[in-house]
């Protein structure tokens, strides 16, 4: 490792551990995790005794490659967005994560006094953040990291979250073409439920993985 990766990954260091004592603050179970490698373990520990376990489609999650290993473990592994579901399939599975035991998810931006905001099309995966599953972990990379408020985190997320996410999803809006947010009305728009959680859930175990890697988009 070079001079200059190790300093960088210390100045990313000191911001996730502060995201992660605001998270604390804020009544939420919270972990630093130096890699990758920790929050996989993590989750496969918290996965042991649990039979159904919901995707929200986060990058982040896939970039664990946690869900072969989960599949291999036996569990049902509730994924609305696998090839070839017809639209009622998917909104099958979508309710039944609303209920499953673990839900897995990443968060679109974290604020450094430890908020979550979100921003959704459908809104199937804030709604399984908020209220339904017995727990639920996210995954946020450092990168998801602002240093400033709600305005600062809906803007990281319609600048370098919502046009390569539309691009992914092949939708027909204007920033998959030109990758810069236009506040279209595009029927393809994917920004349309914003979200702040900005203390835990009463009812939810809602815990927060920060990862000191770049994860998801």
């Amino acid at each position: 490792m070079s001079l200059t990766t190790e300093l960088v990954d210390w100045t990313h260091e000191q911001k996730c551990r502060k995201a992660v004592a605001a998270l604390e603050k804020n009544g939420f179970t919270a972990v630093y995790c130096p890699s990758g490698r920790e929050a996989f373990d993590y989750i496969l520990t918290e996965a042991a005794d649990t039979r159904s376990i919901g995707f929200g489609g986060s990058m982040s999650v896939v970039d664990l490659q946690v869900i072969d290993r989960l599949r291999e473990m036996g569990k049902e592994l509730l994924i609305h967005g696998l090839p070839g579901l017809s639209l009622e399939e998917r909104v099958a599975i979508m309710r039944r994560q609303l209920t499953c035991d673990l839900f897995l998810t990443g968060t679109n931006a974290l604020t450094l006094s430890g908020w979550l905001v979100n921003i959704d099309a459908t809104g199937n995966r804030v709604a399984s953040m908020f209220f339904g599953p017995r727990t639920v972990i996210v995954v946020a990379g450092r990168n998801k990291i602002v240093d400033g408020g709600v305005t600062e985190a809906i803007e990281r997320v319609k600048e370098w979250a919502s046009p390569p996410n539309a691009r992914r999803l092949s939708y027909k809006t204007p920033c998959a073409t030109t990758g810069f947010c236009s506040d279209c009305n595009s029927p393809d728009r994917i920004c349309r439920i914003t979200t702040v959680i900005d203390r835990k859930p009463r009812l939810t175990d809602l815990r927060v993985l920060v990862v000191n890697e770049d994860m998801g988009l």
